[in-house]
């Protein structure tokens, strides 16, 4: 029997989790890949060593660890971009990375034309989103390459 042809989001996380292992040493614990027409969101699960996530416990560490990040994706990158690129047919103009240290989530973000924005929910004590001003904070805003 024949295996199965990996789904595009299957290829784009393979690549992923290669850029991550390569360029950090670390390889994430699961990833999760969103593709839309023209927006494709990378989200890679406790991908911080654990040196990184004990320099986060500071505010100070936590901001050394997302530029440390910052300034690897940005200057590594194309290599990542170039897979993508090669799985989905697509050109991505625009690509941005932010950190979460606390929980050691790596989030990836690409668009095909429009500017990059990376949001975060803020916890809620019930569980369910909330509403209103405060529902997401913004992380970063992605410029372009």
């Amino acid at each position: 029997m024949a295996k199965p042809r990996p789904t595009l989001a299957q290829e784009i996380a393979e690549a992923a989790v290669a850029f991550q292992q390569e360029t950090t040493g670390h390889a994430p614990k699961a990833v999760t890949v969103v593709l839309s027409q023209d927006t494709l969101v990378i989200a890679l699960h406790d991908a911080l060593s654990r040196a990184e996530k004990d320099l986060s416990k500071s505010p100070s560490g936590a901001g050394q660890v997302r530029e440390f990040h910052q300034h690897l994706f940005s200057t590594s990158s194309q290599w990542l971009l170039k897979q993508i690129e090669r799985v989905t047919g697509v050109e991505w103009h625009e690509a941005v990375v932010e950190v979460e240290p606390v929980s050691g989530d790596v989030v990836q973000a690409f668009a095909r034309s429009a500017k990059v924005q990376v949001f975060r929910m803020a916890p809620s004590d019930t569980g369910k989103a909330r509403s209103g001003r405060n529902a997401e904070k913004p992380l970063t805003e992605g410029g372009r390459r």
